[in-house]
């Protein structure tokens, strides 16, 4: 039995520990393939559920009264992504805003923190808000933005930023790095404790952004020494559109920054209503205002999957999905004009692959349109494939590779209308 035949993949989904997480989300059509859960997971059952009742039970009944016991959960819930996810004991992570105000927040903490020092280090290849957000800073105060080159051909490998490719920017001038976990577009993972190491020796701060992570991969981050670090929920994490995201400030340096959007969530004695802040020495201090209680309560409901699976689990079943993948590209794609941006090497990937291909958007818009099957594209060329481990099985993510190679190798695909649209 080799990868091609579809009975391997069904021989995986029999031995999944996982296996059974499946039917607990909602999966309207048992035919699509729906491989762009590293952009938007699918809906657990549980969260409708506990949404209706926390808006029946406890909005509709007891109103304001509510506040009591609701004021804290933005701490309880960053309590449970840390554990669940990033191994992060409690008292590190906050749930609330969304990734790009966290970023800002830690982004300008890092900044007062090292006062003396002008410059600040991101990649070409990250995220494009971490990057838009930085731009603004240097250009309001002015700072010194370094942005490393992993887009060229030959700059890096997989857009992957390596200890030997960051160093030679380093200086006692750099306030603060920023890097992704996993890079958006390729699916690179960075080495977090490598990374972490070698800029704490040149005094500065890291921050990690790992939105393409979390949920995904195993990440240790009190383990690795990590400084700061800021994520979504919505991806991997299956907590709906918009759900509020994280950050996480180590308490090794909590005492040490201070946030530049001082709210009075962050205010020791909040109900005081002092005339000055005094912030709150807990990660309280790191919070802005009122969380979204729904938003949170869907948090719960899906990272209580993940905390029940188990990371260690899903990040196995992420390097089998994913190898499967890339094997079956191997077989299929390769000689159809498609091109792996995506490392073989498991340590060096998370859950999604990506593959080049001068027709790309063509191609994935004629998946769905076609195929029944659920990609994303990312300019200028890529196509990303995730395996998102509770929800997918290895049948979904077997049948969606051969849609993709019968789709390609017919040319169905050159069929298409490109129509205008506002999301890819």
């Amino acid at each position: 039995m080799t990868v091609t035949d579809r009975s391997y993949a069904l021989a995986l989904d029999e031995k999944d520990p996982l296996k059974a997480f499946r039917e607990r989300f909602v999966i309207t059509d048992p035919n699509i393939c729906y491989l762009d859960g590293n952009s938007l997971g699918r809906l657990p059952k549980q969260t409708i559920e506990i949404v209706n009742k926390y808006l029946i039970n406890e909005w509709g009944t007891q109103a304001v009264e509510g506040w009591a016991h609701w004021i804290d959960e933005a701490q309880s819930t960053g309590d449970l992504i840390g554990r669940a996810t990033l191994g992060a004991a409690a008292g590190q992570v906050l749930a609330c805003d969304t990734t790009s105000v966290n970023f800002f927040q830690l982004v300008g903490a890092a900044i007062a923190a090292r006062p003396n020092r002008k410059t600040m280090i991101i990649d070409a290849a990250n995220f494009p808000t971490d990057r838009y957000i930085l731009q603004g800073i240097a250009e309001r105060h002015g700072m010194k933005l370094i942005i490393i080159d992993n887009e060229s051909e030959g700059a890096a490998e997989y857009e992957r930023i390596t200890p030997d490719i960051l160093e030679p920017y380093l200086s006692d001038d750099v306030a603060f790095v920023t890097l992704e976990v996993i890079q958006y577009r390729s699916g690179a993972r960075t080495d977090i404790k490598a990374i972490t190491d070698l800029v704490r020796k040149y005094g500065a701060l890291t921050i990690w952004d790992a939105s393409h992570a979390v949920g995904a991969i195993d990440m240790d981050f009190d383990a690795n020494g990590v400084d700061l670090a800021v994520g979504c929920t919505y991806k991997y994490g299956n907590s709906g559109p918009g759900s509020p995201a994280w950050l996480y400030v180590n308490k090794r340096v909590q005492n040490e920054l201070q946030v530049p959007i001082q709210g009075w969530f962050a205010q020791s004695n909040q109900f005081e209503m002092g005339p000055d802040f005094k912030k709150n020495p807990t990660i309280r201090g790191f919070q802005i205002a009122s969380p979204s209680l729904i938003g949170l309560r869907c948090i719960q409901s899906a990272f209580s999957m993940i905390e029940e699976a188990s990371i260690e689990a899903i990040a196995q079943k992420c390097a089998v999905g994913t190898e499967m993948m890339i094997n079956l590209y191997d077989a299929w794609l390769a000689d159809l004009g498609f091109t792996l941006n995506t490392s073989r090497n498991p340590s060096e990937r998370g859950g999604h692959v990506s593959l080049i291909h001068p027709d790309a958007l063509k191609i994935s818009i004629a998946l769905r349109k076609f195929a029944n099957v659920v990609p994303d594209y990312r300019v200028p060329n890529s196509i990303r494939l995730a395996i998102s481990p509770l929800p997918t099985s290895y049948v979904e993510v077997w049948d969606g590779f051969q849609r993709l190679r019968d789709l390609v190798s017919t040319r169905q695909y050159e069929k298409v209308e490109i129509e205008g649209t506002n999301v890819t």
